[in-house]
């Protein structure tokens, strides 16, 4: 078999390229003090692996994206597979064709035995396919480069363990990558992920500040967590200025996703159920209701049982049947609220 030279293009010729491979780290996460400088690895330190390669009963199969033998792709179904095996040999094709000048059509029959550097088990091929990485962008052109091109469909099918496929899968990953790929249109969607929520979520709030102060008064009671701060008579600018840092994440929520989604959410409540979560919560807080013996919440001058958890005792409340609980409930509470 052939030896092979890998002869790839020139970094600074790639620059204008849309794909690269950047330093992931979380700024949640220690990492040495390099994490407060937006670093995952110190200067001038790098990280090189190779492709990956399983090796079972003597046979190699490297994680290339590119081989329709891959027991991920002999799983999919029927339709999916077609499809998914005609793309694999029309790239395999392409740089079959560039890297040998050796055609071959892909829906030749004996297409894989007719290839000669792409085959599956060129371990002189696929054992030279690597990656250094440190903290410099390393930009990756598939459209000029066929190693890169090589590299893109190996990231994608896990065959670097260092890299992951896009920012969103390195946030996902249980052992945080050194590094992920970063396209700009996938990038760009997980990064401002987090600011169209938190913008729907500040659209919501100038909304009910602008048109209805009483329900925001009890969204503010259903989200913080003192919510017995908030009356019928505290300033509007009071709650929208505490509301606004709940949604940026200064409130008890401090991460900024969950933080504007669940403000988004409890927006969107009908005015009663609002209402009976903010009596609820603050009909625990002056134990006009407590939990009792047995975990069931129980108004004190009664042996009701609303239910075991707030949620419980909402659906209660809310059933006609039950109207009179409410009510009572209501007289004991609302006095405060108008306070």
């Amino acid at each position: 078999m052939e030896d092979y030279t890998i002869v790839e293009k020139y970094q600074h010729t790639k620059k204008n390229s849309t794909i690269a491979i950047r330093p992931y780290f979380n700024p949640g996460k220690e990492n040495m003090g390099l994490e407060t400088y937006g670093l995952s690895l110190h200067d001038g330190v790098f990280h090189e692996e190779s492709l990956a390669c399983l090796e079972m009963n003597g046979v190699k199969r490297y994680i290339t994206g590119l081989n329709e033998f891959d027991p991920k792709v002999k799983m999919l179904p029927p339709k999916e597979k077609k499809k998914k095996i005609e793309e694999i040999r029309k790239v395999v094709s392409e740089l079959e064709a560039e890297l040998a000048a050796n055609v071959v059509d892909p829906s030749d029959k004996d297409f894989w035995n007719k290839l000669t550097v792409m085959k599956p088990d060129n371990s002189k091929f696929w054992d030279k396919i690597s990656l250094r990485c440190g903290n410099d962008p390393v930009f990756l052109d598939g459209e000029v480069d066929p190693y890169d091109r090589i590299k893109l469909h190996a990231i994608r099918a896990g065959g670097f363990s260092i890299v992951a496929g896009s920012l969103a899968d390195a946030k996902k990953a249980q052992n945080n990558p050194k590094f992920y790929l970063d396209t700009v249109e996938e990038t760009l969607t997980t990064r401002t992920e987090v600011t169209k929520i938190k913008n729907k979520a500040l659209s919501a709030l100038q909304i009910l500040f602008d048109s209805n102060a009483t329900k925001l008064m009890y969204v503010a009671k259903v989200v913080d967590a003192d919510s017995v701060q908030y009356t019928k008579n505290t300033p509007n600018d009071i709650m929208y200025e505490n509301m606004d840092a709940y949604i940026n994440g200064n409130g008890t929520e401090s991460n900024k996703k969950r933080a504007a989604s669940q403000f988004l959410d409890v927006s969107q409540l009908t005015m009663e159920e609002l209402k009976i979560r903010a009596l609820i919560k603050d009909g625990l807080y002056y134990r006009f209701i407590t939990t009792k013996a047995g975990g069931w919440i129980e108004p004190i001058d009664s042996g009701i049982r609303l239910g075991k958890r707030p949620a419980e005792c909402l659906e209660f409340l809310k059933d006609p049947k039950n109207e009179e609980s409410l009510l009572s409930l209501m007289d004991k509470v609302e006095p405060y609220w108008n306070a």
